[in-house]
């Protein structure tokens, strides 16, 4: 098992890398845009207080990382929320992949979950930041072949984010589209 590479990074080691270069006209291998980790994140909203839902939103995203979640407080009060800085609910749960299980879910995201959104028409292209990282949500989270059907009773939303090292939005588009990300195509005039 030591030996193991997911497909997706050998693919970028092999294929990839030479590729951006190439189109970016970069002279120097470290200057190639990096997919350096993808955070999955959920909120709880409104049902904060409900003890099934945060559990089950917590599980599902433990299923589909195939990690732990961290549980998430609040970071400042906001009234018209009924919120508390710190409140013992928790108010999101997240993960972080990096290495393996990084490119894994990167890769049954972009070839496995994508293609079962419902009317999907691509993934938008004006969600970059200015760094470069991409962020992606899903309305729901049945979409992944790891979960259930008990699972599916509760639906929640969720949030990816590819947190890209050297990327510009330029460089970065052009990795995910290497990666095989269903962009939406350009309209043309």
């Amino acid at each position: 098992m030591a030996d193991y590479t997911p497909r997706l990074k050998e693919k970028y080691d092999k294929e990839i890398v030479k590729a951006l270069m190439k189109d970016l006209k970069l002279e120097n291998v470290n200057q190639v845009p990096k997919l350096e980790k993808i955070i999955v994140s959920s909120g709880v909203g409104k049902k904060r207080d409900d003890k099934r839902y945060t559990e089950t939103v917590e599980l599902t995203l433990a299923k589909i990382t195939g990690q732990a979640t961290t549980s998430r407080l609040a970071k400042k009060s906001i009234a018209t929320f009924k919120i508390r800085k710190g409140m013992g609910a928790p108010i999101g749960y997240l993960t972080t992949l990096r290495g393996a299980k990084m490119y894994e879910f990167a890769d049954r995201l972009i070839n496995i979950a994508l293609p079962h959104v419902r009317d999907f028409h691509g993934v938008s292209r004006k969600s970059f930041d200015a760094q470069g990282n991409y962020s992606l949500g899903l309305k729901e989270q049945t979409v992944f072949p790891e979960i259930t059907f008990e699972d599916a009773a509760v639906l929640h939303g969720l949030e990816v984010t590819f947190i890209i090292k050297n990327g510009s939005q330029e460089g970065s588009t052009r990795l995910l589209e290497l990666f095989g990300m269903p962009f939406e195509k350009k309209e043309e005039k």
